[in-house]
Formats: structure tokens, C-alpha cells, sequence
């Protein structure tokens, strides 16, 4: 599994880990994200049971196991939190941070020791000292109790779903080619998100944020100007078609 810094301040640092070579053709690919302070670790929608193993040597990599004391789930899908259970007993201290709505759902991983913290529908934060993280509501993008995490210190938004590629291989990190880059967008976008009019209000909400890069789920990263064109580019994308 790819493990790499991808941004840094003097105050804490984002990691990727992701691009498993070793993972079953029927199981999707994955990008985790990481944020490391001084003395504490948030892992953003930890992966689905198989890579629990991997994930926490690479969470160990930058922290001991007592300092890994945030966990974030952005929806209740398995490929990003079926793995839940068993951090729950590796960290029987830590909190999770998730979608008030999910908490009857996500329990069933086997969270009996981990303190829920429930998200209200208009959001919050997760406040880890040295950077206080903005919890974006995207409802119904695809799930119906959704959010993005937002930093205001290296303007990143992790937008989980939204954005998300499904292309074969192993793709390069960050999006070279943006027009190219939509044939492995598009099929995708239009069957996961159900809502136009929540497409259209996410959208309103993030225009206001200066972001410099967006980071879903699956496939690349947008950076700099991509991340104006991938907003376009979902404006005039007709989604919830599956019903045609």
C-alpha cells in the first residue's frame, strides 16, 4: 500500500494511503487520508475490513497507537468503514466522528467501545489542537447522511464520493489530463448521485471555500484550477439518471 505525505504546514501534515497493487480485482480501490499533529492522528474513512492491517502499520508509521485518537466516518459504505470493528479494539479509546443518522447502521461493524460523536445534518468540526477541521454537509452525494472534511490551514477538502474515479490499474495521484479525466467520471457520478437539486447546493456551499485540493475516495486528486473545472463540470452533469 502507497503510503506518502501529501501536504504539510509547521502544524500538521496530510497522508495518503491508498493504491493497494495487492487488492482482489472485485474489491474497489480506496484512498485514505491521514492527519498528523504533534500528538494526535485523525484517520478520514479507515477501509474496508481487508486493509486493516495495512492501514494501522501505516498510522504507526507516524504515530503510537495512543496518539491515534480521532477516527471520521463520512457515510456508512463498507469499502471505507467495514473495518470499524476492529479499530474499535485496537483503539478503545479513540472517538469517532460520523453522520448522527448512521449510528444504528455503523454499530453493526462492532463499535461497542468507541465514543460516538454524532454529527448534526448542518455539520461541525473536529478539533485537533493544532487544526480545527470543517464537517461539510453532502447530503444525498450519495448517501442520504454525508459529509466532506474541509481543512482551512492547507485549503484541502477530502469530498469523499464526490469526485471519485473508477479507472484500471494503478493511476497516478493527482489528475493530469481534466478532460480526459471525466470518461472515468462520469458513468459513476451519474448513477451514485441520486439529487440534482443537493448536487447544486453542495456545489453553492463549496464555491465558497478556497480550496487548492479536493480529495475523494477513489482515483486522483484535484489540484489548482481542476478543482474549478471539476465544479463545472458536476453543474452540468445531469445525475440520478439510472431511472432512464
Amino acid at each position: 500500500m502507497l503510503t506518502k505525505t501529501l501536504w504539510e504546514n509547521n502544524t500538521h501534515k496530510w497522508i495518503i494511503c491508498g493504491r493497494d497493487p495487492e487488492k482482489p480485482d472485485r474489491i474497489i480501490d480506496t484512498n485514505q487520508y491521514m492527519i498528523k499533529t504533534h500528538n494526535r492522528l485523525l484517520i478520514m474513512d479507515p477501509g474496508g475490513i481487508e486493509l486493516f492491517s495495512a492501514m494501522l502499520n501505516s498510522a504507526l508509521e507516524y504515530s503510537a497507537i495512543n496518539e491515534i485518537t480521532d477516527l471520521f466516518a463520512s457515510h456508512q459504505d463498507p469499502d471505507i468503514i467495514s473495518s470499524l470493528g476492529l479499530w474499535d479494539r485496537a483503539l478503545p479509546k479513540a472517538r469517532l466522528h460520523a453522520p448522527w443518522l448512521w449510528e444504528g447502521f455503523i454499530r453493526h461493524f462492532g463499535m461497542e467501545h468507541t465514543e460516538y460523536v454524532r454529527i448534526p445534518d448542518e455539520g461541525g468540526e473536529i478539533d485537533l489542537g493544532a487544526v480545527r477541521l470543517t464537517l461539510v454537509p453532502a447530503h444525498y452525494l450519495h448517501s442520504s447522511g454525508n459529509f466532506n472534511v474541509y481543512d482551512p490551514q492547507l485549503k484541502v477538502l477530502m469530498s469523499g464520493d464526490i469526485g471519485a474515479a473508477l479507472e484500471p490499474g494503478q493511476p497516478p495521484l493527482f489528475v493530469e489530463n481534466f478532460s480526459e479525466h471525466t470518461k472515468h467520471m462520469e458513468a459513476f457520478h451519474k448513477r451514485w448521485m441520486p439529487s440534482n437539486k443537493a448536487k447544486q447546493h453542495w456545489i453553492d456551499r463549496v464555491r465558497k471555500l478556497p480550496i487548492e485540493y479536493m480529495a475523494p475516495q477513489h482515483g486522483r486528486i484535484f489540484k489548482g484550477d481542476d478543482v474549478k473545472r471539476f465544479l463545472d463540470w458536476f453543474e452540468a452533469l445531469e445525475v440520478g439518471s439510472a431511472i432512464l
